[in-house]
């Protein structure tokens, strides 16, 4: 049965905390009772105009991050009046609230961020650095997200996703790869996202990272096994690669005139079938198969240039 696509609407606050807490270096000040208040944006926003009182357009479901520019003007407001615009923007339901550049924030924030439910966190990072970061993160974290069936490998920096049926030897292929040098991200359970709408990326479960399963001798530790040079925790997916069966394939391809491509979750891949039969080997393939994508990204197509060569050959006897 297929996988479906799992997207994530929204997260909340104390999801966001726990997962990327550490690598943002956050700390909670405030409003830990409002833990469970959504984002339900993947980016960020600076409230410098909302603090100033204008709202319009003000994205209030985004993670609100505030740094010097934001403090010091707050900090020339009369107390009155400061308090008054805090209110103001918590009334608009903000998911939490980041102070970059270790700020300490003001009295009046900690306490209406108390009084408001929420949340208020204080991170190290200058603001820009942690705009950035956060961004990525909420990124990765609403991508449209599947599980894919098939093993993926770095070879020479093309991400190979290889496939097929149960049984047809792809952790072994992926095995002989990493014997040559090449690297393994995941095997037989693949992960997939989408990075910024354009780009399909892989990584393992945590359940069976560096781990991979060979008929008859079980799993194996890749890492202890191949060395830290042999893994990698993910990788774009350049090109699939589908081991079948040659009695089930249609039409075997001999020249490569045609690309073909694989979709996952709405993006295309170049796609390669290769037909598995005794004696064939199957790593070397796959290897050809990726340094000749690989020739591709860079504009040489083998098989559109002996075309080419064929065709104004043929014009050139018919000249004569």
């Amino acid at each position: 049965m297929e996988a479906k696509p799992i997207t994530v609407r929204a997260i909340s606050a104390e999801a966001f905390y726990t997962a990327y807490g550490r690598q943002l270096g956050l700390k909670l000040e405030a409003g830990e009772a409002g833990l469970d208040r959504k984002i339900r944006e993947a980016t960020v926003n600076r409230p410098g105009l909302a603090l100033a009182g204008f709202f319009r357009y003000f994205a209030w479901m985004r993670v609100q991050v505030v740094g010097k520019a934001e403090t010091f003007y707050l900090k020339s407001l009369s107390t009155g009046e400061r308090r008054r615009r805090i209110q103001d923007f918590f009334q608009r339901r903000v998911p939490c609230v980041v102070f970059s550049r270790n700020i300490r924030p003001l009295s009046e924030f900690l306490e209406e961020a108390d009084a408001y439910r929420v949340p208020l966190f204080r991170s190290p990072l200058v603001t820009g650095p942690l705009i950035n970061s956060a961004t990525l993160m909420l990124d990765m974290e609403f991508a449209p997200k599947i599980t894919e069936h098939g093993t993926m490998v770095d070879i020479l920096g093309i991400g190979v996703l290889i496939k097929g049926e149960s049984g047809v030897g792809k952790s072994e292929c992926a095995l002989a790869l990493l014997e040559r040098g090449y690297s393994l991200v995941s095997d037989d359970v693949t992960r997939v996202y989408v990075l910024d709408g354009r780009e399909l990326m892989a990584s393992s479960p945590e359940e069976t990272r560096y781990l991979m399963e060979v008929r008859g001798l079980g799993l194996i530790d890749v890492c202890r096994v191949f060395g830290v040079g042999a893994i990698r925790i993910e990788k774009r997916i350049d090109l699939v690669v589908t081991l079948q069966d040659p009695h089930k394939m249609e039409d075997i391809e001999r020249v490569g005139m045609e690309q073909e491509f694989h979709e996952i979750l709405g993006i295309r891949v170049p796609h390669v079938c290769i037909p598995v039969s005794p004696g064939r080997d199957l790593a070397r393939l796959v290897e050809v198969a990726a340094l000749d994508q690989k020739l591709k990204t860079m504009g040489h197509n083998t098989a559109k240039e002996f075309n080419n060569r064929l065709i104004a050959r043929m014009r050139g006897e018919a000249k004569k």
